[in-house]
């Protein structure tokens, strides 16, 4: 094992956190809530006036306007280091901006290609001349940026890519072709972060001028939703490109989109999160206004239900954007600002959560998805006309399962980086694994390890589903062997169990960090939505371990492994009815998202 004196991705698998040392949105310090309030501030200012304009009709060109108005207001800087130009914010910090601007619908997209891939690239892999030519204006919105990687033939296998580069006689120039698919802002941006191979077969990244000569930006693509965002092709025909805007080193483009691929995976599951409180935030008071029967639609229990589960997700992610950023934080913090290659360190920093950045996007969008989807249920035939905005938010929402990596490829990182960490001595995976399977397959303990405590009972069920990870992995690993990789439904499966996992103990470290605080009673409200959250991801994490398992084994293995995973899946039936009204009325009481 490599020694550390920081956290690192999947450590959660193996150790337990003190819920003191979990960063939660109750930590926010006064910077951080001005700044919430300064995205709000900037929402209402310059979207809302437009918004029909800009979301409805599909005028894109104002999504130019509105980064041109975000830049004075510190809004495309956090990720940006002071020395050039930028706040140099923390990771929590640039969450909350991310969640934020959420609440801009469209513009959520048009910011993150700016601020975002268009921007840290050449953070994190600029030289020095490069990020006092471009980070400046960038920061300011004085240049537009956009990120170039997919193309017709190459997504999710980015390294498929066509567009080459060929360097000059004289050395001076390289010379691009090729074109790029579906590129947020290129109708409108000054400079793109562009991926193309050297040679055929060096994959590169290249700062491009699109006012250069041979540049093309193709039509505005039709797209179902996030109609307000520019999505353009660009066409390189002949384009010479100076040489010294070949970003990071030649041959290594590849490191340079994945990394900034997953930072962006973290940021869509803030701005996920921010749009699910939206979706909420339209939703709710609608049930309070519309009466059935003689009564509110919120006196209703299948509507009261879905009000608490929506909820009850949204906390959750909650808990898994801000945890993970606390703990990106606290890595950060040991590293020297002053080093020459501090932000090679940190962007390796960050690489080290990789894990945590898939799951967060996975479940974020997935529980957006389904917060819009019961938000057009509870506003029946309105929800499906367009004068609500519920009908926008179901169409814009389905992107995110798409952007930055499909959640399907996410969840086969999951896994895999789990392994890779463990070949790599960073994670006691293997040695853990062996443990659980000896004792899955052994005579059942009867010693209880815990200490009884708030939220005790959901404690042990977060540790059951540790084991359940452990075992599974680890009997399909041993099972497939190099195998594994291709076992797409086992690593699924593996993978859905770790993002509840996670998932579920997010939320119960923020609630008693809470109770810790500010005493148990307070802290009831987020304990019922842990309990609420924490009984239906056991029953999933039981099936899908049944499933892993009957993929892995047959006969009396099987037979032993399942009476094992019985053991460590055990939970005991609670009153889910009683549960939703609770969190229900909450949400009511707020008209909208209510964590407390």
């Amino acid at each position: 094992m490599t020694t550390r004196t920081y956290p690192t991705g999947g450590e959660f698998i193996l150790s337990e956190t003190a819920p003191a040392a979990c960063f939660t949105p109750e930590d926010f310090d006064e910077n951080q809530r001005m700044f919430a309030a300064t995205v709000s501030d900037f929402v209402e200012r310059y979207i809302a006036p437009v918004r029909d304009e800009f979301e409805m009709k599909g005028n894109t060109a104002l999504g130019r306007d509105m980064l041109k108005a975000a830049g004075p207001m510190g809004l495309l800087m956090a990720d940006i280091p002071e020395a050039y130009g930028g706040l140099g914010g923390d990771k929590a910090t640039i969450m909350i901006v991310s969640e934020g601007v959420a609440w801009g619908g469209s513009f959520a997209v048009t910011h993150g290609a700016q601020a975002g891939i268009g921007t840290l690239p050449i953070v994190y892999y600029g030289t020095p001349e490069q990020k006092a030519e471009y980070l400046p204006k960038l920061a300011t919105g004085e240049l537009l940026s956009c990120y170039a990687l997919t193309e017709t033939g190459s997504g999710s296998d980015a390294l498929a890519a066509a567009t080459t580069a060929r360097l000059t006689p004289d050395g001076a120039h390289y010379v691009l072709n090729g074109s790029k698919q579906f590129i947020t802002n290129a109708a409108y941006a000054d400079i793109c972060i562009l991926f193309a191979k050297i040679d055929g077969d060096k994959f590169t990244g290249f700062i491009i001028d699109l006012k250069s000569p041979g540049v093309t930006i193709g039509p505005e693509e039709h797209k179902m939703g996030i109609k307000g965002s520019s999505t353009c092709p660009i066409i390189l025909e002949d384009v010479k490109v100076p040489a010294g805007n070949v970003l990071g080193e030649i041959g290594k483009g590849h490191h340079i989109a994945f990394n900034i691929l997953n930072v962006g995976r973290f940021k869509l599951g803030a701005s996920t999160m921010g749009g699910a409180k939206m979706t909420m935030k339209h939703a709710v008071p609608y049930t309070k206004q519309r009466h059935q029967f003689g009564q509110p639609l919120c006196s209703f229990g299948l509507i009261r239900r879905k009000i608490a589960d929506v909820n009850a997700h949204i906390f959750v992610a909650e808990s898994m954007v801000y945890r993970t950023a606390g703990l990106m934080d606290a890595a950060l913090a040991t590293l020297d600002k002053a080093a020459p290659d501090y932000e090679k360190q940190g962007v390796a920093t960050v690489e080290e959560f990789s894990i945590e950045c898939s799951m967060i996007k996975v479940f974020a969008s997935e529980a957006l998805a389904h917060a819009a989807e019961e938000g057009v249920q509870m506003l029946g035939g309105y929800g499906f006309c367009s004068e609500y905005p519920l009908e926008r938010f179901y169409r814009d929402e389905r992107i995110n399962r798409i952007f930055e990596g499909t959640n399907e490829i996410n969840r086969m990182l999951v896994p895999g980086m789990i392994m890779k960490k463990a070949l790599k001595g960073e994670l006691a995976f293997l040695q853990a694994a062996r443990a659980v399977a000896e004792e899955v397959t052994g005579m059942p303990s009867f010693v209880d390890p815990h200490e009884p405590g708030f939220l005790e009972a959901e404690a042990q069920q977060v540790a059951g589903m540790k084991k359940v990870i452990l075992a599974t992995l680890g009997i399909a690993a041993q099972k497939f062997g190099m195998g594994l990789k291709d076992q797409q439904g086992v690593l699924a499966d593996v993978a859905d169990i770790t993002i509840e996992t996670f998932a579920c103990e997010s939320a119960l470290l923020r609630a008693q960090k809470k109770a810790a605080r500010d005493g148990e009673a307070a802290a009831e409200p987020m304990a019922d939505m842990v309990r609420l959250y924490t009984n239906d991801a056991m029953e999933k994490v039981a099936t899908l371990g049944r499933n892993v398992l009957g993929a892995a084994c047959q006969g009396d293995e099987l037979r032993v492994m399942l009476a094992g995973l019985r053991r460590l899946a055990k939970h005991e039936a609670i009153n889910r009815s009683v549960l939703h009204d609770r969190i229900a009325q909450r949400a009511i009481d707020a008209e909208g998202y209510a964590a407390g």
